[in-house]
């Protein structure tokens, strides 16, 4: 069964490019577009991996990764923040939010898939927190 994963993302064109990406992987995917909506789509689907825009609309990723990583169920799902750019400090919220990866927009085609694929493989068991994404 294909793995499952959640995308969370409110900019269109970022969530057309990051579904046509996965999706050619083979991945089944679930969509939210503000953190609210982020946290009852992982609940009722599950996913096997959460890609987290830091930039939302309602509650922001941040904050949604710090209310998933509080449910068991969540507590060691790999969640890769995706940002439009990190400055000096920012690295360390992501982490300390909960985020096991941070990836800069826009998304690159031909690494994310290796950097899902590696997320999916490690399955949360992160030791090293190393950005594998740019």
């Amino acid at each position: 069964m294909p793995k499952k994963i959640l995308i969370v993302e409110d900019n269109p064109a970022s969530m057309r490019l990051t579904v046509m990406v996965l999706r050619n992987r083979g991945y089944r995917l679930l969509e939210a577009t503000d953190g609210e909506e982020a946290l009852v789509v992982a609940i009722e689907g599950r996913p096997d991996l959460i890609i987290m825009d830091i930039q939302l609309p309602k509650m922001d990723g941040l904050e949604a990764t710090r209310r998933l990583r509080q449910t068991p169920q969540f507590k060691r799902t790999p969640i890769i923040a995706l940002t439009a750019s990190v400055m000096e400090g920012d690295r360390e919220k992501i982490v300390a939010a909960g985020c096991d990866e941070y990836i800069s927009k826009p998304v690159k085609p031909r690494q994310f898939p290796h950097l899902v694929a590696e997320m999916l493989r490690r399955g949360g068991d992160d030791g090293g927190k190393e950005n594998l994404g740019n």
